[in-house]
Order: structure tokens, then C-alpha cells, then sequence
């Protein structure tokens, strides 16, 4: 089971998710209501009225408050309690926790843990997502299964040739080596594998019209403990990318997942595929939203089963990790190294549970 890192910057929602309708997540454990304020500002509070604990995101919204649904306690935008029912004093300790939000590229992104090291200005950046000349397509599913296996995943992308035949893998994703590169200090693990003759998924096929044989490149960027970019280049044989992977001659699709940790057996997968070619075209979009939701599913099924796998094993089991596992690796290396910082840290500040007096 792999720690929830605290004081970091995790993935709540899509920006288009959070209106005037409240929303409700649970992040690292905590649950959290969200919801946007009449100017447009999204708003994060703990999602349990101090009183009897019922969940904010079953209440309602009177302008930018929100009123329990259970007793009527009113809570503003910083999670103070301006209302309670049946008197004039308000206790003191009659409030939630508000958690530091950054809107960004289009995802809506929370701080766990201390408020006070939240630094809006350490949010990764995944600029494509909302940036000119693209176009993205997007989803989220829940997985039940330890965050930590999803980093895995996706960090190990020769099993797209045995998960994903017939929609991303062929049999070069597998054979080709891989060359990694980690950067401990800023968190950053890249790993990268590049194909010069390989058969073209329908994936690719299907979206860019490439016939026969592609150059293809896999430039992976997990920025622990939430943000992965795959930026991905494929281009017909013997039209090379260039190095930088700015080749106009290449089809340039960048694969975004935030990794959210919900509870220590489930974990949040947004994805997103975003591409700058018929970046108009309705029917290239439908073909990688189909493709991608199917192969995300594929993910899902498998995670969980390896999870109910992991749940029943023995003590005592001896991992086995060969050259492939490189990337897997240094991520959980830097996971662990940040979640025992975390702990050292103040743990933030979890909902009040004061009973009103």
C-alpha cells in the first residue's frame, strides 16, 4: 500500500464540473464539497457539518453560502458558520476546514494538508489542456484499487502490446528499451521510448489516417505525486520527429492523467487525450474519446484485479522487478520520500468535530 503524500497539490475535478451545483469528492480520506461562487471563484470545504455531520454536498447553496440540509447551520466561502438555528451566539468552534484551490488548465486542483506551505505557484503545469491550436477529449473513472499501482501502470507502458492490443499496443511497444531520467529534487521521473519501424494501432491509424509503418515516440513526465504527461509522437516511417519532438510533420497527441487518491483502496483517473491536428474534426474526437475511454476501462479491470489479488497474498511475497520497472520505481522511490516529509509536517487542519453549544 503506497502513503497518501499531504501537503501537495491533488486533481478534485474538471473545471466544468464545479457550477452552482455542489459537489461532492473525497480526497486523500478527506471529504470535500465544491462548488463555485456567484462571481465564478471554486470553492473547497470539508464536507461534513460540524454538528451532526451531514454531508454539505447533500445541503444546499443560498448565494455563496452553504445551509446544511440536516439542521440549517450556514457556512460562508472560508468555512466559518454565520447561522445556526434556534440562537444568536455562534460557538466558536463552529466551522470546516477550507482547502486552498488553484484552477488551472482546465482542472480544479486542492491542497491537502498545512495551508500555510500551499504555494499556487507549485501547481504542474499541463498547458495543452486549454492552450490554442489544441483540442482535448476527457473523462474520469474510479478505480478500486491503492493509488499506487496506477502510477505503476502508468509508468510502465510495455503493457500496452498485451492490455491495449488492437487499440494502442503493438508488439514494438514491449521490445523497445526504454531510457529513464530522474530528477529527486523537483519530483520528476521521465521515461522514454522510441520507435523507429513499428505497426501503426488503430488508435493512431484511425485519427491521424496514417497508412503502413510509423516512427513512433513515448516521452513520459510524471510530476509525483499527481500529474502524468505522455507526450506522444508518431509520424509515417522515414519522416523522423526531431529531437525536441516539434517536427511539424509529426501528429502530436499529449495524454494527460491526474492521479487522485480518494481512500487507501480507491483512486480518482482523470484522463484526457489532447492533439494540435483536425483539431475541427467531430469524428477523429469521438474515435480517441471511444478508443481511449475503452482502453482506460481496460486499466480499470485490471487494476482492481490486481488489487483483490495483492488484498489475498501471503505475507511474506517477494516482489520480482526487471529493467521495465525502472520508471515504477524511482516514482514510488519519490512517493515514499515525500509522504515521510509530509508526516513530519503539520497534518493541516481537518474538519471541526465541535458539537454546537
Amino acid at each position: 500500500m503506497t502513503d497518501f503524500v499531504r501537503n501537495q497539490w491533488y486533481v478534485a475535478a474538471y473545471g466544468r464540473e464545479v457550477d452552482r451545483e455542489l459537489l461532492g469528492r473525497t480526497v486523500l480520506g478527506e471529504p470535500i464539497v465544491l462548488y463555485r461562487t456567484e462571481e465564478g471563484s471554486a470553492v473547497a470545504l470539508a464536507d461534513r457539518c460540524v454538528h451532526r455531520r451531514f454531508p454539505l454536498s447533500a445541503s444546499r447553496l443560498d448565494g455563496d453560502r452553504i445551509v446544511c440540509g440536516y439542521h440549517g447551520f450556514t457556512y460562508d466561502t472560508a468555512g466559518a458558520c454565520v447561522s445556526v438555528p434556534g440562537q444568536q451566539r455562534i460557538p466558536r468552534t463552529a466551522r470546516v476546514a477550507a482547502y486552498p484551490v488553484v484552477e488551472q488548465d482546465s482542472f480544479v486542483w486542492v491542497w491537502i494538508g498545512d495551508p500555510s506551505l500551499a504555494d499556487p505557484r507549485a501547481v504542474p503545469r499541463a498547458p495543452h489542456l486549454a492552450a490554442d491550436g489544441w483540442t482535448t477529449v476527457d473523462g474520469m473513472e474510479c478505480i478500486d484499487a491503492g493509488y499506487g499501482l496506477l502510477v505503476d501502470n502508468l509508468m510502465d507502458l510495455s503493457h500496452e502490446t498485451y492490455l491495449h492490443g488492437g487499440y494502442i499496443g503493438t508488439p514494438e511497444v514491449a521490445a523497445a528499451p526504454i531510457s529513464t531520467e530522474v530528477d529527486e529534487g523537483a519530483g520528476i521521473v521521465r521515461v522514454s521510448r522510441h520507435m523507429d519501424d513499428a505497426e501503426c494501432p488503430p488508435f493512431y491509424a484511425r485519427s491521424t489516417g496514417i497508412e503502413g509503418r510509423i516512427t513512433r515516440r513515448q516521452d513520459i513526465e510524471y510530476h509525483a505525486p499527481c500529474l502524468y504527461l505522455l507526450h506522444s509522437r508518431v509520424a509515417p516511417v522515414g519522416v523522423l520527429p526531431g529531437p525536441d519532438g516539434d517536427d511539424n510533420s509529426a501528429f502530436h497527441t499529449e495524454i494527460t492523467y491526474a492521479i487522485t487518491p480518494s481512500t487507501h483502496g480507491r483512486v480518482y483517473d482523470f484522463w484526457a487525450v489532447s492533439r494540435d491536428f483536425a483539431i475541427e474534426d467531430e469524428e477523429v474526437s469521438r474515435v480517441l474519446r471511444d478508443f481511449n475511454h475503452t482502453v482506460v476501462m481496460q486499466d480499470v479491470d485490471a487494476l482492481n484485479l490486481l488489487q483483490k489479488a495483492l488484498d489475498d497474498e501471503p505475507a511474506g511475497y517477494q516482489e520480482l522487478s526487471i529493467n521495465i520497472d525502472t520508471g515504477g520505481l524511482a516514482a514510488r522511490r519519490i512517493l515514499a520520500r515525500l509522504a515521510e516529509e509530509g508526516a513530519r509536517r503539520t497534518s493541516g487542519t481537518p474538519a471541526v468535530e465541535a458539537a454546537a453549544r
